[in-house]
Protein backbone atom coordinates (compact mmCIF):
# COMPACT_ATOMS: atom_id res chain seq x y z
CA UNK A 1 0.00 0.00 0.00
CA UNK A 2 2.76 2.60 0.87
CA UNK A 3 4.66 1.76 -2.25
CA UNK A 4 1.06 2.38 -4.12
CA UNK A 5 1.02 5.41 -2.07
CA UNK A 6 4.31 6.76 -2.68
CA UNK A 7 3.98 6.07 -6.20
CA UNK A 8 0.40 8.00 -7.06
CA UNK A 9 1.74 11.15 -4.64
CA UNK A 10 4.60 11.04 -6.90
CA UNK A 11 2.82 11.89 -9.79
CA UNK A 12 0.68 13.97 -8.40
CA UNK A 13 3.68 16.24 -7.47
CA UNK A 14 5.16 15.38 -11.21
CA UNK A 15 1.86 16.74 -13.05
CA UNK A 16 1.19 19.12 -10.60
CA UNK A 17 -0.79 21.39 -13.05
CA UNK A 18 -2.79 19.01 -14.79
CA UNK A 19 -3.97 17.00 -11.55
CA UNK A 20 -4.91 20.39 -10.13
CA UNK A 21 -6.87 21.41 -13.54
CA UNK A 22 -8.68 17.90 -13.69
CA UNK A 23 -10.32 18.73 -10.29
CA UNK A 24 -11.33 21.91 -11.40
CA UNK A 25 -12.55 20.69 -14.72
CA UNK A 26 -14.38 17.37 -12.31
CA UNK A 27 -15.89 19.81 -9.94
CA UNK A 28 -17.16 22.39 -12.88
CA UNK A 29 -18.36 19.59 -14.85
CA UNK A 30 -20.44 17.85 -11.71
CA UNK A 31 -21.57 21.18 -11.00
CA UNK A 32 -23.27 21.98 -14.06
CA UNK A 33 -24.81 18.13 -15.06
CA UNK A 34 -26.59 18.20 -11.57
CA UNK A 35 -28.16 21.86 -11.99
CA UNK A 36 -28.94 21.35 -15.29
CA UNK A 37 -30.67 17.86 -14.89
CA UNK A 38 -32.09 19.04 -11.28
CA UNK A 39 -30.48 17.30 -7.68
CA UNK A 40 -33.30 14.73 -7.44
CA UNK A 41 -34.06 13.48 -3.75
CA UNK A 42 -37.53 11.81 -2.25
CA UNK A 43 -38.61 11.15 1.52
CA UNK A 44 -40.08 7.39 0.10
CA UNK A 45 -40.47 5.86 3.63
CA UNK A 46 -42.34 2.80 2.15
CA UNK A 47 -40.61 -0.75 4.12
CA UNK A 48 -40.83 -3.37 2.06
CA UNK A 49 -43.10 -6.11 3.88
CA UNK A 50 -44.64 -4.44 6.37
CA UNK A 51 -48.26 -3.38 6.88
CA UNK A 52 -48.11 0.17 5.60
CA UNK A 53 -46.30 -0.94 2.47
CA UNK A 54 -49.46 -3.35 1.81
CA UNK A 55 -51.94 -0.83 2.90
CA UNK A 56 -49.87 1.70 0.14
CA UNK A 57 -50.00 -1.13 -2.36
CA UNK A 58 -53.83 -2.14 -1.75
CA UNK A 59 -55.26 1.16 -2.13
CA UNK A 60 -52.79 1.78 -5.22
CA UNK A 61 -54.70 -1.01 -6.65
CA UNK A 62 -57.91 -0.27 -6.08
CA UNK A 63 -58.42 3.53 -5.12
CA UNK A 64 -55.33 5.02 -6.78
CA UNK A 65 -56.82 8.53 -5.81
CA UNK A 66 -56.58 7.90 -1.95
CA UNK A 67 -53.00 6.20 -1.84
CA UNK A 68 -51.06 9.48 -1.66
CA UNK A 69 -53.79 10.84 0.88
CA UNK A 70 -54.13 14.47 1.06
CA UNK A 71 -52.24 17.52 1.64
CA UNK A 72 -54.09 20.36 4.34
CA UNK A 73 -53.50 23.72 3.13
CA UNK A 74 -53.91 24.97 6.54
CA UNK A 75 -55.68 28.70 7.02
CA UNK A 76 -56.29 31.07 9.96
CA UNK A 77 -58.64 33.62 9.43
CA UNK A 78 -56.52 37.06 10.26
CA UNK A 79 -60.43 38.51 11.45
CA UNK A 80 -63.75 36.85 11.68
CA UNK A 81 -64.63 33.52 11.04
CA UNK A 82 -63.48 31.47 7.42
CA UNK A 83 -67.35 30.98 7.33
CA UNK A 84 -67.81 34.77 7.37
CA UNK A 85 -68.92 36.71 3.59
CA UNK A 86 -65.85 37.92 2.94
CA UNK A 87 -63.61 35.06 4.05
CA UNK A 88 -65.80 32.82 2.73
CA UNK A 89 -64.87 33.91 -0.50
CA UNK A 90 -61.17 33.88 -0.12
CA UNK A 91 -61.47 30.02 0.99
CA UNK A 92 -63.59 29.52 -2.70
CA UNK A 93 -61.43 30.98 -4.20
CA UNK A 94 -58.45 29.29 -3.38
CA UNK A 95 -59.41 26.19 -3.52
CA UNK A 96 -60.73 27.54 -7.43
CA UNK A 97 -56.84 27.86 -7.49
CA UNK A 98 -55.75 24.66 -5.80
CA UNK A 99 -58.31 22.73 -8.51
CA UNK A 100 -56.08 24.13 -10.99
CA UNK A 101 -52.77 23.21 -10.74
CA UNK A 102 -51.67 20.56 -12.46
CA UNK A 103 -51.39 17.13 -10.79
CA UNK A 104 -54.22 17.79 -8.16
CA UNK A 105 -56.99 16.08 -8.47
CA UNK A 106 -58.86 17.38 -5.66
CA UNK A 107 -59.40 20.33 -3.44
CA UNK A 108 -62.11 19.57 -0.64
CA UNK A 109 -63.23 22.95 0.82
CA UNK A 110 -63.76 23.20 4.68
CA UNK A 111 -66.53 24.94 3.85
CA UNK A 112 -68.71 22.11 1.99
CA UNK A 113 -70.10 18.94 3.04
CA UNK A 114 -67.45 17.06 2.54
CA UNK A 115 -64.62 18.73 4.18
CA UNK A 116 -66.73 19.79 7.40
CA UNK A 117 -64.36 18.04 9.68
CA UNK A 118 -61.70 20.50 8.63
CA UNK A 119 -63.10 23.32 10.10
CA UNK A 120 -61.89 24.09 13.89
CA UNK A 121 -64.95 24.58 16.54
CA UNK A 122 -64.18 27.74 16.76
CA UNK A 123 -64.44 28.21 12.65
CA UNK A 124 -61.20 30.71 12.54
CA UNK A 125 -58.86 27.64 11.39
CA UNK A 126 -59.48 25.46 8.53
CA UNK A 127 -57.82 23.50 5.89
CA UNK A 128 -57.97 22.23 2.25
CA UNK A 129 -57.60 18.85 1.95
CA UNK A 130 -55.45 18.24 -1.34
CA UNK A 131 -55.07 15.31 -3.66
CA UNK A 132 -52.49 14.39 -5.93
CA UNK A 133 -52.10 11.49 -8.39
CA UNK A 134 -48.28 11.98 -7.39
CA UNK A 135 -46.76 10.52 -4.37
CA UNK A 136 -44.70 11.46 -1.83
CA UNK A 137 -41.67 9.45 -3.76
CA UNK A 138 -41.96 10.76 -6.92
CA UNK A 139 -43.11 14.58 -6.24
CA UNK A 140 -40.63 17.34 -7.34
CA UNK A 141 -39.79 20.74 -5.82
CA UNK A 142 -41.50 21.91 -9.31
CA UNK A 143 -44.93 20.46 -8.36
CA UNK A 144 -44.35 21.14 -4.82
CA UNK A 145 -43.99 24.51 -5.49
CA UNK A 146 -46.88 25.22 -7.63
CA UNK A 147 -49.15 23.82 -5.16
CA UNK A 148 -47.65 26.38 -2.19
CA UNK A 149 -48.11 29.42 -5.10
CA UNK A 150 -51.79 28.12 -5.51
CA UNK A 151 -52.52 29.20 -2.14
CA UNK A 152 -51.82 33.18 -3.51
CA UNK A 153 -55.30 34.43 -2.58
CA UNK A 154 -55.47 33.29 0.91
CA UNK A 155 -52.00 34.76 1.61
CA UNK A 156 -52.73 37.88 -0.07
CA UNK A 157 -56.08 38.38 1.95
CA UNK A 158 -53.99 38.35 4.89
CA UNK A 159 -54.70 34.73 5.99
CA UNK A 160 -52.03 32.78 7.66
CA UNK A 161 -51.57 29.69 5.50
CA UNK A 162 -49.31 27.09 5.07
CA UNK A 163 -49.27 23.83 3.20
CA UNK A 164 -48.53 20.54 4.66
CA UNK A 165 -48.71 16.98 4.25
CA UNK A 166 -45.38 15.70 1.25
CA UNK A 167 -45.84 18.53 -0.43
CA UNK A 168 -45.25 21.14 2.52
CA UNK A 169 -42.22 18.52 3.35
CA UNK A 170 -41.19 18.51 0.11
CA UNK A 171 -40.35 22.77 0.19
CA UNK A 172 -39.22 22.66 3.88
CA UNK A 173 -35.18 22.61 3.27
CA UNK A 174 -33.68 23.52 6.65
CA UNK A 175 -31.25 26.21 6.29
CA UNK A 176 -27.78 25.21 7.51
CA UNK A 177 -25.79 27.32 6.21
CA UNK A 178 -25.45 29.18 9.09
CA UNK A 179 -24.19 25.91 10.79
CA UNK A 180 -21.65 25.51 7.68
CA UNK A 181 -20.00 28.96 8.69
CA UNK A 182 -19.43 28.19 11.88
CA UNK A 183 -17.92 25.00 11.44
CA UNK A 184 -15.52 26.58 8.52
CA UNK A 185 -14.75 29.38 11.08
CA UNK A 186 -13.64 26.65 13.72
CA UNK A 187 -12.23 25.00 11.58
CA UNK A 188 -10.23 27.96 10.20
CA UNK A 189 -9.15 28.70 13.47
CA UNK A 190 -8.03 25.10 14.87
CA UNK A 191 -6.11 24.99 11.74
CA UNK A 192 -4.39 28.12 11.92
CA UNK A 193 -3.57 27.19 15.85
CA UNK A 194 -2.20 23.86 14.40
CA UNK A 195 0.05 24.87 11.31
CA UNK A 196 0.84 28.25 12.53
CA UNK A 197 0.89 29.73 8.98
CA UNK A 198 -2.24 30.95 7.15
CA UNK A 199 -1.06 29.21 3.77
CA UNK A 200 -0.60 25.81 5.51
CA UNK A 201 -4.06 26.80 6.87
CA UNK A 202 -5.84 26.91 3.16
CA UNK A 203 -4.61 23.56 2.20
CA UNK A 204 -7.58 21.31 4.35
CA UNK A 205 -10.30 24.07 3.45
CA UNK A 206 -9.73 24.14 -0.12
CA UNK A 207 -9.32 20.35 -0.69
CA UNK A 208 -12.26 19.88 1.31
CA UNK A 209 -14.34 21.97 -0.42
CA UNK A 210 -13.43 20.58 -3.80
CA UNK A 211 -14.41 17.03 -2.73
CA UNK A 212 -17.58 18.62 -0.96
CA UNK A 213 -18.54 20.20 -4.32
CA UNK A 214 -17.94 17.53 -6.28
CA UNK A 215 -19.51 15.17 -3.72
CA UNK A 216 -22.51 17.00 -3.30
CA UNK A 217 -23.14 17.52 -7.22
CA UNK A 218 -22.20 13.23 -7.28
CA UNK A 219 -25.37 12.84 -4.40
CA UNK A 220 -27.88 14.58 -6.43
CA UNK A 221 -27.15 12.87 -9.78
CA UNK A 222 -27.13 9.49 -7.83
CA UNK A 223 -30.97 10.52 -6.64
CA UNK A 224 -31.86 10.14 -10.32
CA UNK A 225 -31.44 6.65 -9.76
CA UNK A 226 -31.77 5.50 -6.50
CA UNK A 227 -34.72 7.47 -4.16
CA UNK A 228 -32.07 9.63 -2.13
CA UNK A 229 -33.55 11.50 1.06
CA UNK A 230 -33.71 15.08 1.14
CA UNK A 231 -31.38 15.06 4.75
CA UNK A 232 -29.19 13.25 2.06
CA UNK A 233 -27.04 16.60 1.18
CA UNK A 234 -26.99 17.29 4.61
CA UNK A 235 -25.42 14.63 5.84
CA UNK A 236 -22.72 14.87 2.86
CA UNK A 237 -21.95 18.27 3.62
CA UNK A 238 -21.49 17.46 7.52
CA UNK A 239 -18.87 14.24 6.76
CA UNK A 240 -17.84 15.58 3.71
CA UNK A 241 -16.02 19.09 5.46
CA UNK A 242 -15.11 16.58 8.11
CA UNK A 243 -13.46 14.06 6.76
CA UNK A 244 -12.38 16.05 4.33
CA UNK A 245 -10.16 18.64 6.69
CA UNK A 246 -9.56 16.02 9.26
CA UNK A 247 -7.96 13.52 6.51
CA UNK A 248 -5.53 16.64 4.47
CA UNK A 249 -5.00 17.55 8.23
CA UNK A 250 -2.68 14.06 8.79
CA UNK A 251 -0.98 14.30 5.14
CA UNK A 252 -0.21 18.12 5.26
CA UNK A 253 1.21 18.06 9.23
CA UNK A 254 3.59 15.03 7.93
CA UNK A 255 4.59 16.95 5.10
CA UNK A 256 5.62 19.67 7.09
CA UNK A 257 7.40 17.19 9.33
CA UNK A 258 9.45 15.47 6.30
CA UNK A 259 10.18 19.38 5.30
CA UNK A 260 11.73 20.08 8.69
CA UNK A 261 13.68 16.59 8.33
CA UNK A 262 15.37 18.10 5.13
CA UNK A 263 13.96 16.59 2.42
CA UNK A 264 12.88 18.72 -0.68
CA UNK A 265 9.11 19.62 -0.65
CA UNK A 266 8.52 16.95 -3.91
CA UNK A 267 9.85 14.26 -1.55
CA UNK A 268 7.94 15.41 1.43
CA UNK A 269 4.83 15.32 -0.45
CA UNK A 270 5.75 12.24 -1.86
CA UNK A 271 6.21 10.50 1.38
CA UNK A 272 3.54 12.04 3.33
CA UNK A 273 0.69 10.44 0.79
CA UNK A 274 3.09 7.48 1.47
CA UNK A 275 2.98 7.35 4.65
CA UNK A 276 0.10 9.20 6.34
CA UNK A 277 -2.11 9.26 3.07
CA UNK A 278 -2.55 4.61 4.28
CA UNK A 279 -3.97 5.57 7.38
CA UNK A 280 -6.30 8.57 5.37
CA UNK A 281 -7.45 5.42 3.17
CA UNK A 282 -7.35 3.12 5.94
CA UNK A 283 -10.18 5.66 8.00
CA UNK A 284 -11.84 6.37 4.89
CA UNK A 285 -12.39 2.75 3.65
CA UNK A 286 -13.62 1.96 7.15
CA UNK A 287 -15.97 4.59 6.97
CA UNK A 288 -17.78 3.68 3.30
CA UNK A 289 -17.61 0.03 4.38
CA UNK A 290 -19.89 1.01 7.48
CA UNK A 291 -22.29 3.68 5.86
CA UNK A 292 -22.48 0.94 2.79
CA UNK A 293 -23.57 -1.74 5.65
CA UNK A 294 -26.28 0.19 6.14
CA UNK A 295 -28.10 -1.90 3.55
CA UNK A 296 -28.56 -4.68 5.62
CA UNK A 297 -31.09 -2.94 8.18
CA UNK A 298 -33.13 -3.32 4.61
CA UNK A 299 -34.61 0.36 5.02
CA UNK A 300 -34.57 1.47 1.62
CA UNK A 301 -34.46 5.45 2.48
CA UNK A 302 -31.44 4.32 5.05
CA UNK A 303 -29.62 2.32 2.34
CA UNK A 304 -29.65 5.00 0.08
CA UNK A 305 -28.52 7.60 2.64
CA UNK A 306 -25.53 5.28 3.15
CA UNK A 307 -24.84 5.23 -0.15
CA UNK A 308 -25.03 9.01 -0.49
CA UNK A 309 -22.92 9.35 2.49
CA UNK A 310 -20.30 6.88 1.36
CA UNK A 311 -20.25 8.56 -2.31
CA UNK A 312 -18.86 11.84 -0.40
CA UNK A 313 -16.26 10.39 2.20
CA UNK A 314 -14.69 8.70 -1.32
CA UNK A 315 -14.00 11.51 -3.19
CA UNK A 316 -12.86 13.41 -0.32
CA UNK A 317 -10.32 10.62 -0.16
CA UNK A 318 -9.86 10.49 -3.33
CA UNK A 319 -9.18 14.65 -2.84
CA UNK A 320 -6.73 14.22 -0.56
CA UNK A 321 -4.16 11.63 -1.96
CA UNK A 322 -4.33 13.27 -5.73
CA UNK A 323 -5.08 16.77 -4.99
CA UNK A 324 -3.78 17.68 -1.51
CA UNK A 325 0.11 16.24 -3.25
CA UNK A 326 -0.43 18.94 -5.87
CA UNK A 327 -1.15 21.47 -3.93
CA UNK A 328 2.02 20.80 -2.04
CA UNK A 329 4.21 20.70 -4.88
CA UNK A 330 2.90 23.82 -6.32
CA UNK A 331 3.02 25.46 -2.81
CA UNK A 332 6.73 24.27 -2.56
CA UNK A 333 8.36 26.29 0.47
CA UNK A 334 5.97 29.18 0.11
CA UNK A 335 4.02 26.82 2.83
CA UNK A 336 5.42 28.18 5.51
CA UNK A 337 4.73 31.54 4.18
CA UNK A 338 2.47 34.44 6.15
CA UNK A 339 3.04 33.21 9.79
CA UNK A 340 0.86 34.13 12.40
CA UNK A 341 2.46 36.34 14.81
CA UNK A 342 2.55 35.63 18.33
CA UNK A 343 2.15 31.75 17.04
CA UNK A 344 4.89 29.16 17.71
CA UNK A 345 3.72 25.64 16.45
CA UNK A 346 4.95 22.64 17.83
CA UNK A 347 8.13 20.84 16.28
CA UNK A 348 7.56 18.10 14.02
CA UNK A 349 10.55 15.62 15.68
CA UNK A 350 11.55 14.98 19.12
CA UNK A 351 12.38 17.95 20.53
CA UNK A 352 9.98 18.40 23.92
CA UNK A 353 6.98 20.61 23.59
CA UNK A 354 3.43 20.56 25.04
CA UNK A 355 1.82 18.16 23.77
CA UNK A 356 4.51 15.68 23.82
CA UNK A 357 4.80 16.14 27.29
CA UNK A 358 1.09 15.56 28.26
CA UNK A 359 1.30 12.35 26.28
CA UNK A 360 4.50 11.29 28.58
CA UNK A 361 2.49 12.33 32.00
CA UNK A 362 -0.38 10.08 30.73
CA UNK A 363 1.87 7.42 29.80
CA UNK A 364 3.33 7.46 33.43
CA UNK A 365 0.51 7.42 35.43
CA UNK A 366 -1.61 5.73 33.40
CA UNK A 367 -4.25 4.14 35.55
CA UNK A 368 -5.16 7.25 37.49
CA UNK A 369 -5.35 8.87 33.72
CA UNK A 370 -7.90 5.98 32.76
CA UNK A 371 -9.88 6.71 35.99
CA UNK A 372 -10.16 9.93 35.33
CA UNK A 373 -11.47 9.53 31.95
CA UNK A 374 -13.97 7.36 32.00
CA UNK A 375 -15.47 8.95 35.28
CA UNK A 376 -15.53 12.35 33.10
CA UNK A 377 -17.39 9.30 30.48
CA UNK A 378 -20.21 8.60 33.00
CA UNK A 379 -21.15 11.72 34.08
CA UNK A 380 -21.54 13.06 30.42
CA UNK A 381 -23.42 9.94 29.56
CA UNK A 382 -25.93 10.41 32.39
CA UNK A 383 -28.32 12.30 30.45
CA UNK A 384 -29.00 8.80 28.18
CA UNK A 385 -30.67 7.62 31.10
CA UNK A 386 -33.70 10.12 30.18
CA UNK A 387 -33.50 9.39 26.68
CA UNK A 388 -36.88 8.99 24.71
CA UNK A 389 -36.98 7.46 21.49
CA UNK A 390 -39.98 7.98 19.52
CA UNK A 391 -41.10 8.74 15.88
CA UNK A 392 -40.20 11.61 14.62
CA UNK A 393 -42.53 14.00 13.39
CA UNK A 394 -42.76 17.82 12.12
CA UNK A 395 -42.28 19.01 15.32
CA UNK A 396 -38.62 19.06 14.63
CA UNK A 397 -38.77 20.95 12.07
CA UNK A 398 -37.73 24.78 12.11
CA UNK A 399 -40.57 27.12 13.00
CA UNK A 400 -40.21 29.02 9.62
CA UNK A 401 -40.53 26.17 7.54
CA UNK A 402 -43.96 25.54 5.86
CA UNK A 403 -44.18 21.99 7.13
CA UNK A 404 -44.00 23.11 10.60
CA UNK A 405 -46.14 26.08 9.88
CA UNK A 406 -48.77 23.37 9.18
CA UNK A 407 -48.13 21.45 11.76
CA UNK A 408 -48.62 24.26 14.34
CA UNK A 409 -51.43 25.77 12.78
CA UNK A 410 -53.77 22.48 12.76
CA UNK A 411 -52.52 21.67 16.12
CA UNK A 412 -53.77 25.29 17.05
CA UNK A 413 -57.05 24.77 16.10
CA UNK A 414 -58.00 20.86 16.15
CA UNK A 415 -55.91 20.09 18.99
CA UNK A 416 -52.99 16.81 19.38
CA UNK A 417 -53.27 14.05 17.45
CA UNK A 418 -54.39 15.81 14.56
CA UNK A 419 -51.31 15.61 12.50
CA UNK A 420 -50.75 11.94 13.03
CA UNK A 421 -53.91 10.31 11.33
CA UNK A 422 -54.03 6.52 10.58
CA UNK A 423 -54.93 5.74 7.32
CA UNK A 424 -56.48 2.49 7.30
CA UNK A 425 -56.99 0.12 4.16
CA UNK A 426 -58.98 -3.29 4.31
CA UNK A 427 -60.04 -5.71 1.87
CA UNK A 428 -63.43 -7.56 2.61
CA UNK A 429 -62.95 -9.98 -0.43
CA UNK A 430 -65.45 -9.88 -3.52
CA UNK A 431 -68.53 -10.67 -1.60
CA UNK A 432 -70.65 -7.52 -0.50
CA UNK A 433 -72.48 -8.89 1.91
CA UNK A 434 -69.74 -9.99 3.88
CA UNK A 435 -69.85 -10.05 7.80
CA UNK A 436 -67.00 -7.20 7.70
CA UNK A 437 -68.75 -5.09 5.74
CA UNK A 438 -72.06 -4.98 7.33
CA UNK A 439 -70.10 -4.79 10.92
CA UNK A 440 -67.79 -1.36 9.07
CA UNK A 441 -71.38 0.00 7.52
CA UNK A 442 -73.24 -0.39 10.92
CA UNK A 443 -69.80 1.54 13.07
CA UNK A 444 -69.82 4.30 10.03
CA UNK A 445 -74.09 4.85 10.04
CA UNK A 446 -73.20 4.80 14.11
CA UNK A 447 -70.53 7.71 13.70
CA UNK A 448 -72.08 9.81 10.79
CA UNK A 449 -75.70 10.14 13.82
CA UNK A 450 -73.47 10.87 16.69
CA UNK A 451 -71.72 13.48 14.55
CA UNK A 452 -74.81 15.02 13.35
CA UNK A 453 -75.99 15.08 16.94
CA UNK A 454 -72.85 17.11 18.32
CA UNK A 455 -73.34 19.86 15.35
CA UNK A 456 -77.29 20.14 16.71
CA UNK A 457 -76.18 20.44 20.30
CA UNK A 458 -73.49 23.04 18.63
CA UNK A 459 -75.90 24.66 16.85
CA UNK A 460 -77.99 24.98 19.85
CA UNK A 461 -75.87 26.42 22.28
CA UNK A 462 -75.00 29.20 19.98
CA UNK A 463 -78.29 29.90 19.34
Amino acid sequence: MSRLLYALGGFSVRHRWPVLVGWVAILVAAVLVSNSVGRQTSNNLSLPGTGSTQAQDLLQDNLPKEANGTNPVVMEASHGKLTSSANSKVVKSTVSSLKRVPHVISAVSPLSSQGSDALSKNKRIGYIAVSLNVGSGDITDDQANAVVDATAPAANAGFDVATGGYVGQQVSNPAVEKSEVVGLVAAVIILMITFGTAIAMILPIATALVGLGTGLSAIGLLGHAIDVPSVGPTLGTMLGLGVGIDYALFIVTRHKGFMEQGHDYREAAARSVATAGGAVVFAGGTVVIALVSLAVANIPIVSALGYSAALVVLIAVTAAVTLLPALLAILGEHINSLRVPFLKTPPHDHRPHGWARWARFIGRHPLPAMTIAVATLVVLAIPVLNLELGQQDNAQMPKNTEIRRSYDLLTKGFGPGVNGPFLIAVDFGKDPAHPDTKKLNQVEAKQKQQKQKQQQQQQQAIQ
